[in-house]
């Protein structure tokens, strides 16, 4: 299939029409999904960006081999019998040579597929409730590996995991190093989520969800939370995230009360999940999205280098500021204390309140007639 073949031909539907129609209805509600899974912009922008120089290289001999001309050897020989340009200029043996790069033998155009080899293969899926991320179930669970094809030289590795009963973007490469640069914490890789509740939310329970919610492995907090809308006792929200713990977005909204009812990944970094893509199904990115993605992710990383200094000092203010709040507070807890220790010297056990007397001779001293006063009055 041609690599700019409409997404739902590449979902296999056969119409956008009939996609959308099958992603509404079993959204139930949800009209949040994307027309494409990488954003217009972030192509232009890495087509504007992208020169020869950034693109992948290979060995000369490879790419020809690669081509089907024959083997490495030959293709070897051939080279160095000159017969062999690149640019126009005539080629030696080692040479490397991108995707951009005219390759010609004996004059003739060679034509390569070396864009797709060389950049790392992508695979979107939309999982289904009821399915798991891992190649082995004791419990004969079905698996998501079963419904991804077959891959020469190679195997999926899953960028991080969906629960049993998660749906939703699950996205699959055929680099390893690719996958760990996408789950790896440092990245701060954002996830969006739709989320179906029980009900609808307070403004003191959003404000709860995007100032941060103790849950029993640390603070968790919502960086966006946007009502989305609903019918009757169904409300959908749309959040986003910065990492990926266990049941994480699900325990956030049971910390304030709320339960979820379904829940749907709509977008990983800059892959969105689009409507053209129903449940079960599967699309490969093409190269040009893949390598406009890693460009993308390139950028990002520059800028929190660059925003790193920054973000150290104010971790480090941050950090000094909750150390002076603890003293503060270790400061209070013991004048309380000593505040207690004085009382209790003060009023003993036993003794009554001014005198120091011990009360069962105050009671007795009670019932002795009271001593006429300096004015004359009787008692």
């Amino acid at each position: 299939m041609r690599e700019d073949a409409p997404f739902s031909e590449r979902a296999g539907l056969a119409s956008p029409r009939e996609a959308f129609g099958q992603m509404e209805s079993e959204a139930d509600g949800y009209r949040g999904f994307a027309d494409r899974p990488i954003a217009l912009d972030i192509i232009d922008r890495a087509r504007q960006q992208q020169t020869p120089a950034d693109l992948p290289t290979e060995k000369l001999q490879k790419a020809l081999a690669d081509a089907g001309l024959g083997s490495r050897r030959d293709m070897e020989a051939l080279i160095a019998s000159g017969v062999v340009t690149v640019n126009g200029q005539t080629a030696t043996v080692g040479d490397r040579v991108t995707a951009a790069d005219m390759i010609r033998v004996e004059g003739r155009l060679v034509r390569r597929t070396m864009a797709a080899s060389s950049t790392p293969r992508v695979l979107m899926y939309h999982k289904m409730a009821g399915e798991i991320v891992s190649r082995d179930d004791p419990e004969g669970r079905p698996s998501v590996f079963a419904r991804l094809p077959r891959v020469s030289g190679a195997r999926w590795v899953a960028v991080g995991r969906l629960d049993f009963n998660t749906e939703g973007l699950l996205l699959f490469t055929t680099s390893g190093a690719l996958a760990n640069r996408l789950m790896h914490p440092r990245y701060e890789i954002d996830r969006e989520y739709a989320v179906r509740v029980i009900g609808e939310l307070e403004a003191e329970q959003m404000l709860q969800l995007q100032q941060g919610i103790e849950l029993e492995d640390g603070m968790a907090k919502f960086d966006k939370l946007e009502d989305q809308g609903g019918t009757g006792m169904n409300h959908w929200y749309l959040v986003q995230i910065r990492e990926g713990r266990n049941r994480e977005v699900r325990r956030m909204f049971e910390a304030v009360g709320m339960t979820v009812s379904r829940l749907i990944r709509v977008r990983y970094g800059a892959v969105s999940l689009p409507k053209t893509l129903p449940r079960g199904k599967r699309m490969e990115l093409t190269p040009e999205e893949v390598r406009a993605w890693m460009l993308d992710l390139d950028e990002a990383e520059k800028k929190m280098a660059a925003a790193a200094p920054a973000k150290a000092e104010a971790k480090k203010a941050e950090k000094a500021a909750a150390r002076e709040k603890a003293r503060a507070r270790a400061r209070a807890e013991s004048e309380a204390e000593a505040r207690e220790a004085r009382r209790g010297t003060r009023f003993k056990e036993g003794k009554s309140d001014r005198t120091g007397v011990p009360m069962w001779e105050a009671r007795d001293m009670s019932d002795r007639p009271t001593q006429r006063r300096r004015t004359g009055e009787r008692s």
